[in-house]
């Protein structure tokens, strides 16, 4: 029998009663504003097509099943339903993550806001992230800022028209050298190694105005369709919050999933089954609503001042 010796929690007592608190006081937040809390399942029969999300699968009969990676498919179905303003906090899976800020099993707070414009919901988030902070939360400011301001204050570059070859010599320090690589590779690279942990440093900073290649189910921006209306939030360099105006146009999600699962051949990646059931539900009429997911965990640690994930987990995955 192995693993025996590493049976005790890795989170303290202090910090189980933290995260029971916090948890609390979310559920204050949503009550107080008439958000509904539901539970949609764990175990799905259609994974996300993002190809940097890794859905584990679980056998469950003959066909295989999934574990989610977010409630964001079934929420939507809800709210095509007419369930009104949700909210869920539930456990979610993603493969190949783990680290400092990643375990494989986390817990995620995702709401969706019918009639809500995106700046409403950003309101929302800082709110609530202000009340799980708690004092430290309340005295800091607040920023926003544009995906293309970020990366011009930040390294120099326009990420809407910079050449790849600009993209590739500023990624070049990272290590990051394959020549081959899709523009977005370069721009989630560095995004996620240069320019995001320079945010939040001295504000809570919402970064919106995502580029159109990674507006996943956010709608493109009328205004300018380069870009998505989504947006993340940072604090402290940590990414805790990605939220959308979210798509509503059944036709051009089931687009979007057929142009993942291209991407996915093309990498050699599974090809994930489309969710039928999510495009029926749009093809029905989804509310205009803004929808977002917030990181616990990551919020916790920021407010408990811990370095590492295991620290608010009472079991992280590799001593489950």
């Amino acid at each position: 029998m192995s693993g025996g010796g590493d049976w005790r929690p890795s989170a303290s007592r202090a910090l189980l009663e933290r995260r029971a608190a916090l948890l609390a006081c979310t559920r204050e937040f949503f009550a107080a504003r008439g958000v509904l809390e539901v539970d949609t399942p764990v175990v799905v029969n259609a994974p996300v097509s993002d190809v940097h999300i890794v859905s584990a699968t679980v056998q469950l009969g003959r066909a295989p099943a999934y574990l989610h990676t977010s409630p964001e498919y079934a929420m939507k179905r809800l709210l095509a339903a007419g369930s009104g303003d949700i909210y869920q906090v539930c456990h979610v899976v993603r493969g190949a993550e783990s680290g400092r800020l990643h375990n494989p099993e986390f817990t995620l707070i995702e709401w969706y806001r019918v009639g809500f414009p995106l700046a409403a919901l950003m309101d929302e988030v800082e709110a609530l992230v202000r009340l799980l902070l708690g004092p430290a939360g309340a005295k800091r400011p607040s920023e926003r800022i544009s995906y293309r301001d970020a990366f011009l204050r930040e390294l120099g570059l326009d990420p809407l028209t910079a050449p790849d070859e600009a993209l590739e010599e500023a990624a070049r320090p990272l290590g990051f050298t394959d020549r081959s690589a899709a523009r977005d590779a370069w721009l989630e690279l560095l995004m996620g190694s240069s320019v995001g942990p320079r945010l939040g440093r001295s504000a809570l900073t919402f970064v919106h105005g995502y580029p159109a290649s990674q507006a996943a189910l956010a709608r493109l921006d009328p205004e300018d369709p380069r870009t998505a209306r989504r947006f993340e939030l940072y604090c402290d360099g940590v990414e805790l919050a990605n939220g959308f105006h979210e798509l509503a146009s059944a036709a051009e999600q089931r687009e979007r999933f057929e142009r993942d699962n291209a991407q996915r051949r093309r990498l050699g990646l599974p090809v994930c089954p489309i969710d039928e059931r999510l495009l029926a539900a749009l093809e029905s009429g989804l509310p205009d609503s803004a929808g977002v997911a917030l990181g616990f965990e990551r919020t916790l640690m920021l407010a408990a001042g811990a370095s590492h994930i295991e620290e608010v987990l009472a079991f992280p995955t590799a001593r489950a």
